[in-house]
C-alpha cells in the first residue's frame, strides 16, 4: 500500500479585506513598513483582516477519505487550496507525500491556443508525469472525456462544460499519490457526473489518501470514511460522514449523543438504530429502532416520537409522521421500544433519518435522538422521485 498521506497542523489563513488607505497618514508608514520588510504581524488581524481557516489540523492515510462540509464562506475551499500548495498558511504547517492530484477548478491551468491533445501532455507535466505515461493514458483519458472528436481543437474553442470534463478526465487519470477534490462531482451533464462519480470511488477505493470538499452530501456519505464540519474557518464537528451531515444540516442541538433534557422534561430520546442493514434496496422495508424513557406524564401537546425523512442531495425532508398519527400508547413512565417499519420508496441515495419529540404548542423540538442514515441502492434504477414498484406481465395474443 502506499505511504503519502496529507496532513494540517494548526493551520490558520488570514485574509484582507481589501487594499485601501483612507489618508497619506495611512498610507505613508503602510509603504515604509513594506519597504523595510516589517510587514503586520502574521498573528495578529488588523483592520480588515479576518481569518479564513482557525487552527485546523487533520491527517489522511492510505485508505481514508476525508469529506469536508460546511456552508458558503466556512473555509472549505481555502483548506484545499493550502493543501494543493495555491496559498501559503499565515500559520501552522502542511505536509503532504506523494504526487498530488488536485481536482480544483480542473480547467483553470489550461493554455487557450493549445489543442486538448496539448493539453492534456502540458498538464500530466506539471503533474510530474513522464511523457510515455502520459501517452499510455492517452487513450483513456480522451475517451472518458467524451469530447475525442475535438481533441484536437484548440481549448479557446472549448464550451465550459467540454473544459470541464476534459480537466476532470486528466485529473482522474494520471495516477495520483493523494487526490483532492473541491466540488468537481457536479462537472458536466447528469450522465458524466455519474461517470465521474464513479471514478473518484475506484481511485477512493484503491487506498489513496483523499480529500473530498463538495455541498453534494449524498456523496460525502457515499464516499467518506470521516468528515470535518467546518463553520467561520473553525472545525464545528469532526466524526463519521453521518453524524457530520447531521450536525450540519440540524446546527444548533444536533449531536451524536442524546440532547440533555432539561428539568421538566417529560421525555428522553437516547438511541436509534437500523435493525437491517445500513444499505437497503429501493422499495423495500426497513426497520428503525428508537429507545427511550418517559419521565413524566406527556402533555397533549405533545408529540412524544416525531420521524422525519431528509434527502441528503437536496436537504429537502421529504416525508414526516408521528407516535400520535400511528396511534402509539407510551408508558406512564419508564423505559420503552419502539421497532419502526418502513419502505424505501424512493430513488437510490443517502437519507437521513430524525427522530426528535416536539411541542405542538411551543412549536419546537423539546429534545431529540441521535439521527441515523440509510443508504437506498436500485438494481434498475428508475427515474423520478417515488419508487412504485412496478411489474409487467406479457401475454402473447
Amino acid at each position: 500500500m502506499t505511504s503519502a498521506r496529507a496532513a494540517f497542523d494548526r493551520v490558520w489563513m488570514k485574509f484582507h479585506r481589501g487594499e485601501t488607505h483612507d489618508s497619506l497618514r495611512d498610507l505613508i508608514p503602510a509603504v515604509a513598513k513594506k519597504l523595510v520588510g516589517k510587514g503586520p504581524d502574521p498573528r495578529q488581524l488588523d483592520g480588515g483582516d479576518f481569518w479564513a481557516v482557525r487552527d485546523l489540523s487533520f491527517e489522511v492515510l492510505p485508505g481514508q477519505v476525508l469529506g469536508i462540509i460546511g456552508a458558503y464562506g466556512s473555509g472549505k475551499s481555502t483548506s484545499l487550496r493550502i493543501l494543493t500548495k495555491i496559498l501559503e498558511p499565515t500559520r501552522g504547517r502542511v505536509d503532504i507525500t506523494g504526487r498530488v492530484g488536485a481536482l480544483i477548478e480542473v480547467s483553470a491551468g489550461f493554455h487557450g491556443d493549445l489543442t486538448g491533445r496539448e493539453n492534456v501532455f502540458l498538464q500530466g507535466a506539471i503533474m510530474g508525469m513522464r511523457s510515455k505515461d502520459i501517452a499510455r493514458k492517452f487513450d483513456e483519458i480522451v475517451e472518458f472525456s467524451g469530447i475525442s472528436a475535438f481533441i484536437d481543437t484548440p481549448v479557446k474553442r472549448y464550451s465550459s462544460g467540454m473544459n470541464a470534463r476534459l480537466g476532470f478526465s486528466i485529473a482522474a487519470h494520471l495516477d495520483p499519490d493523494v487526490l483532492v477534490i473541491d466540488e468537481v462531482l457536479a462537472v458536466g451533464d447528469f450522465l458524466f457526473q455519474e461517470r465521474a462519480f464513479g471514478r473518484i470511488s475506484h481511485l477512493a477505493k484503491t487506498g489513496i489518501p483523499v480529500v473530498i470538499v463538495s455541498h453534494q452530501l449524498d456523496r460525502i456519505a457515499e464516499l467518506c470514511t470521516d468528515a470535518i464540519l467546518l463553520e467561520k474557518g473553525n472545525v464545528a464537528f469532526r466524526g463519521t460522514p453521518a453524524d457530520a451531515i447531521s450536525a450540519y444540516i440540524q446546527p444548533r442541538t444536533a449531536t451524536t449523543a442524546p440532547i440533555e433534557v432539561e428539568d421538566g422534561t417529560p421525555i428522553r430520546l437516547s438511541t436509534v438504530q437500523l435493525l437491517d442493514e445500513e444499505k437497503v434496496i429501493s422499495g423495500e422495508w426497513y426497520t428503525v429502532r428508537i429507545e427511550g424513557t418517559v419521565l413524566h406524564a406527556l402533555p397533549e401537546s405533545l408529540e412524544p416520537v416525531l420521524i422525519r425523512v431528509r434527502s441528503l442531495l437536496t436537504g429537502r425532508i421529504l416525508f414526516a409522521s408521528g407516535s400520535q398519527r400511528m396511534d402509539v400508547t407510551f408508558p406512564k413512565n419508564g423505559t420503552f421500544r419502539i421497532d419502526l417499519k418502513m419502505q424505501a420508496n424512493v430513488p437510490a441515495g443517502s437519507y437521513m433519518i430524525e427522530v426528535c419529540a416536539y411541542d405542538s404548542v411551543a412549536q419546537k423540538e423539546i429534545t431529540r435522538a441521535p439521527s441515523v442514515m440509510i443508504r437506498v441502492s436500485d438494481p434498475n434504477a428508475f427515474l423520478g422521485t417515488v419508487q412504485f414498484n412496478p411489474r409487467m406481465e406479457i401475454q402473447a395474443l
